[in-house]
C-alpha cells in the first residue's frame, strides 16, 4: 500500500455512490423497523452482508494477506472488525431511542471532524492544514443548517443524555476503525471487507440476543428488505467504503458523512413527497465549499491530469 492517499476520479465517484446508497438507507431502515427490532436489524444486516461476502471471497480464493501478518496486524484487525460495524450498529440503534434524529445525523457528520485530528498524528499524507480544517468546519455547518432545528433540540427523555454519548461513541468508533483500516499492511480489499464483516457478525449476534432476547421471525416484506439492506448499503457499501480508506485514506472517505443527509432529503422528497426545506440550497453550497476548499490540492491535481 502507498503511505500517501491517492485520490483519483474513481475515488470521488465512489464516495458519491456510497452518499447516495447510505443516504437512501434511512428510508429503507424504516420499513424494517416496523416489523423487527432494532438490535435484530443491525445483525440481521450484518449476518446478511457476511453471508454473501463469504461465497464471494471463497471464489476469489480466500486472499486476505499479502505477507505474513504479525501479531499486532491480527490484533487491529479485530478491534477494527468491532469498530467499523457490531458496535456502531448496537450504539446508535440504542441511542435513537433518546435523541431526535436530527441530533443523530449530526453526530454521524461529526465523523470527519474526528478523523481530521487523529489523521494528522497517526498517519503518513494526512496532515492537518488551515485550509483543510477550515473546508471540514464548513462543511458541518452546512450539515447542521440542513438538520435544522433538530440538530440540537431536546426530546426531555430521561435518558437524553446517554443517548446523545452513545451516537458520539458511535460516530467515534467510524472515524478510529476507518484510521486503524489504513495502518494495516497491504490486505486484498475484498478480503479485508469480509473479515471485517465476519468479525463485526461473531460480536453483534451476543449483543442482539443479550438486548433483545431470541430474534423475531419477520413477515416475508420486511424480510426482503433485510435482504437488501444487507447486500447493498452493508455489504456491497462496506466494499467500496474499504477500497477507498485504503486507497485515497480516512479523511477523504470522512467526506461521505457530509453528503449523506443531503441525499437523504432529496430522496425523502421524491419518493415520498416531502417538503424540501428551504435551507437545502445554503446547506449545499456550504457542503460543497466546505469540500472544495478542504480537497483544493486533490482536486488541482485531479483537473491538471484531465
Amino acid at each position: 500500500m502507498n503511505d500517501r492517499p491517492q485520490i483519483t476520479l474513481t475515488s470521488w465517484l465512489l464516495i458519491i455512490v456510497l452518499g447516495f446508497v447510505w443516504g437512501g438507507t434511512f428510508l429503507v431502515t424504516e420499513i424494517a423497523l416496523t416489523g423487527i427490532t432494532p438490535f435484530w436489524l443491525a445483525a440481521s444486516r450484518i449476518c446478511l452482508a457476511t453471508v454473501a461476502m463469504m461465497v464471494i471471497w471463497a471464489f476469489r480464493g480466500l486472499a486476505l494477506f499479502k505477507r505474513r501478518p504479525s501479531r499486532a496486524d491480527i490484533t487491529i484487525l479485530v478491534i477494527n472488525g468491532v469498530l467499523i460495524s457490531a458496535l456502531p450498529f448496537s450504539l446508535l440503534a440504542w441511542g435513537q431511542q433518546f435523541v431526535t434524529s436530527g441530533f443523530a445525523g449530526v453526530s454521524m457528520a461529526s465523523v470527519a471532524l474526528i478523523v481530521l485530528p487523529i489523521a494528522h498524528f497517526t498517519l503518513p499524507g494526512e496532515q492537518m492544514t488551515a485550509r483543510k480544517a477550515g473546508g471540514f468546519v464548513i462543511g458541518f455547518i452546512g450539515v447542521v443548517v440542513l438538520i435544522g432545528g433538530q440538530a440540537f433540540e431536546s426530546t426531555g427523555a430521561t435518558m437524553e443524555a446517554a443517548g446523545r454519548l452513545a451516537c458520539v461513541a458511535a460516530a467515534s468508533c467510524y472515524a478510529v476503525g476507518s484510521i486503524l483500516m489504513r495502518r494495516l499492511p497491504p490486505v486484498d480489499p475484498m478480503g479485508l471487507s469480509t473479515v471485517l464483516m465476519l468479525i463485526g457478525a461473531v460480536a453483534i449476534l451476543p449483543m442482539a440476543f443479550f438486548s433483545e432476547g431470541p430474534p423475531p421471525l419477520p413477515a416475508p416484506k420486511i424480510l426482503g428488505v433485510l435482504l437488501f439492506l444487507g447486500l447493498v448499503p452493508t455489504a456491497g457499501a462496506a466494499f467500496l467504503r474499504t477500497y477507498v480508506v485504503r486507497t485515497a485514506g480516512p479523511v477523504f472517505m470522512s467526506l461521505v458523512n457530509y453528503q449523506v443527509p443531503v441525499w437523504s432529503v432529496l430522496m425523502g422528497a421524491l419518493i415520498l413527497s416531502e417538503p424540501l426545506p428551504l435551507s437545502l440550497l445554503y446547506a449545499m453550497a456550504l457542503i460543497l465549499a466546505g469540500v472544495g476548499l478542504s480537497q483544493y490540492g486533490a482536486l488541482s491535481r485531479l483537473f491538471r491530469r484531465a
